[in-house]
């Protein structure tokens, strides 16, 4: 805990840090890092708003990312209660569990509850109809509370990461705000292909049961390398991508052919 123990000192806002050059690449370093960690969090976000009416979407997104914004910074200031999370609470069969553990296996069993369900009305197809008279006011309301409860997991695994990497506050602020900046401007064109494509959607859907059960697995301390996890995910977007081509260029050789037979 010693290379912590100026952080945890204070929570003041301080900018003496402006001119270290060892700062800057820390903040570039850790603002790619809490982007790469959104990326979870933009695929649940834009599984869910598809679900709301067009209109609705963005605004759903916009107050999804913002609460993640705010709750990554609450956090960040109270940076001494986030690293008390470690601490063990209990132990199970020879098995300590900290207050980290427990959100990250609430979390993940979430996680793992809503994109089985998701998965089931999506191979189901009779559900959608139900879906879709459920849209409206009620139903933004309980996607923003799903919203929120998920952005508090990923937030969390999102600040212990800043922690490790910088010892500035204000370092980790300004990348956290950078990233989910960042995120707000591609989040929209991320929904908008998941939803024009559904195998993309149950690619994504299957995602988030991946990251779900990661999440469990860390709760129990079985740790896996995010790297891997996030190759996988690259790689199976990389192959779904071929195939959205294939079909793509299938439909307008079709489409070509048919034009032909009517001249």
């Amino acid at each position: 805990m010693s290379y912590l123990e100026p952080l945890l000192a204070s929570t003041a806002i301080d900018f003496s840090w402006v001119g270290s050059t060892q700062a800057w690449i820390a903040l570039l370093t850790l603002t790619v890092m809490e982007i790469v960690l959104g990326i979870d969090n933009i695929v649940f976000i834009s599984i869910l708003v598809d679900k709301l009416p067009l209109e609705q979407r963005a605004r759903a997104r916009f107050l999804g990312l913002g609460f993640a914004m705010l709750t990554r910074i609450l956090l960040l200031l109270s940076i001494s209660w986030v690293m008390q999370l470690k601490d063990p609470l209990f132990a199970v069969a020879g098995r300590e569990f900290s207050g980290k553990d427990i959100i990250l296996i609430l979390g993940g069993l979430f996680l793992l509850w809503k994109s089985t369900k998701e998965l089931h009305h999506k191979v189901e197809g009779h559900a959608e109809a139900a879906h879709d008279a459920s849209k409206g006011k009620a139903a933004l309301g309980a996607i923003l509370v799903q919203i929120a409860i998920l952005d508090i997991v990923f937030s969390l695994d999102s600040v212990i990461t800043a922690v490790g990497m910088v010892d500035h506050i204000t370092v980790m602020i300004i990348a956290v705000m950078i990233a989910v900046g960042f995120m707000m401007v591609f989040a929209g064109a991320v929904s908008d292909f998941i939803s024009r494509h559904p195998t993309v959607k149950v690619l994504a859907l299957s995602f988030l049961l991946l990251i779900g059960t990661t999440l469990v697995a860390e709760g129990f301390h079985v740790h896996f390398s995010k790297g891997f996890v996030y190759f996988a995910m690259a790689f199976s977007v990389f192959v779904e991508m071929l195939n959205v081509r294939m079909k793509t260029n299938a439909a307008k050789r079709a489409a070509a052919a048919a034009a032909g037979a009517t001249h």
